[in-house]
């Protein structure tokens, strides 16, 4: 695996912001950011069967403009995604990012992002695509798709970047909280920054003493680390202790299977996705 770190930049609202979080994360890894722009997949051009409609003579004149009219599209959508990028790059680079490349391409955005040949360590996007605006109790269309294929931690960008100093790191004891303990433990990314592990819902000595774990890895790695025990449904407790402690960025697990093993995030992550300002950290 490359330290490289991977950029999902639309045309957005929150563009601007995935661009200003992977300046930061590159800044904190020492890391180089690639700009990803993919446009989907095109229909071949004619695919309806018009002969029924039409004469064949004129059946082939309409495809040939309809093939026209596509190849125009293509270079209009390949021209407009090669300036989306420029704009980006020097965007990125004015707020720090390093070595910041760009990459056009065409197909399926999750195969582009998280694939073997694109090997980051970090993949940034926005919370929510082009349709931002209308779909305010929605996630993307993509975020769970790609959380749920990437074999890297997942940078959620809020709508606006502040500077990071603060972290709040979500608890539970489980497999993905424990990989996001270690991270953080071992990455330059969080050294210097003020992290407080917290736990809703304590409910075992077992669970106590998962926490009292995490805080001492944590600490003997440098980290400067406390913890905090919160009571209530932990989607609730958590977006309250956020608004009142002044975070500024959300660390959790991405994954819990419901009673039907349905194949989601999980509910507490879902929620707290839509409910937080903040970026958000997800671990597999």
């Amino acid at each position: 695996m490359t330290n490289k770190i991977i950029a999902l930049v639309d045309d957005s609202i929150y563009a601007t912001s995935v661009c200003e979080h992977a300046a930061w994360a590159s800044r904190r890894m020492q890391a180089p950011v690639e700009l990803l722009h993919v446009l989907g997949r095109r229909e071949p051009a004619g695919r309806q069967d018009l002969s029924g409609t039409i004469r064949l003579g004129a059946r082939s004149a309409l495809l040939e403009e309809l093939a026209t009219l596509d190849a125009q599209r293509s270079r209009i959508a390949n021209a407009q995604g090669r300036a989306l990028l420029e704009d980006a790059r020097g965007l990125t680079e004015r707020a720090g990012g390093m070595q910041v490349t760009t990459r056009l391409e065409q197909g399926d955005l999750i195969e582009q992002a998280t694939g073997r040949e694109a090997d980051p360590a970090l993949i940034v996007l926005g919370k929510r695509g082009a349709a931002a605006d209308f779909a305010q109790g929605h996630l993307g269309s993509n975020l769970e798709r790609i959380v749920r294929a990437a074999r890297v931690p997942v940078l959620v960008a809020s709508r606006g970047f502040r500077p990071i100093h603060k972290v709040l790191v979500a608890f539970d004891g489980g497999t993905s909280a424990m990989k996001a303990i270690d991270h953080i433990a071992a990455s330059p990314t969080f050294h210097g920054l003020q992290i407080e592990v917290v736990m809703a819902q304590p409910g075992s000595r077992d669970a106590q003493g998962q926490l009292d774990e995490a805080i001492l890895r944590l600490r003997a790695a440098g980290i400067n680390a406390s913890m905090r025990l919160l009571h209530g449904a932990p989607e609730t407790a958590l977006t309250s202790h956020l608004e009142q402690q002044g975070h500024d960025l959300l660390v959790m697990g991405a994954y819990g299977h419901s009673r039907l093993r349905r194949l989601i995030i999980g509910s507490t992550t879902t929620q707290m996705l839509i409910d937080s300002r903040l970026p958000v950290l997800l671990f597999r």
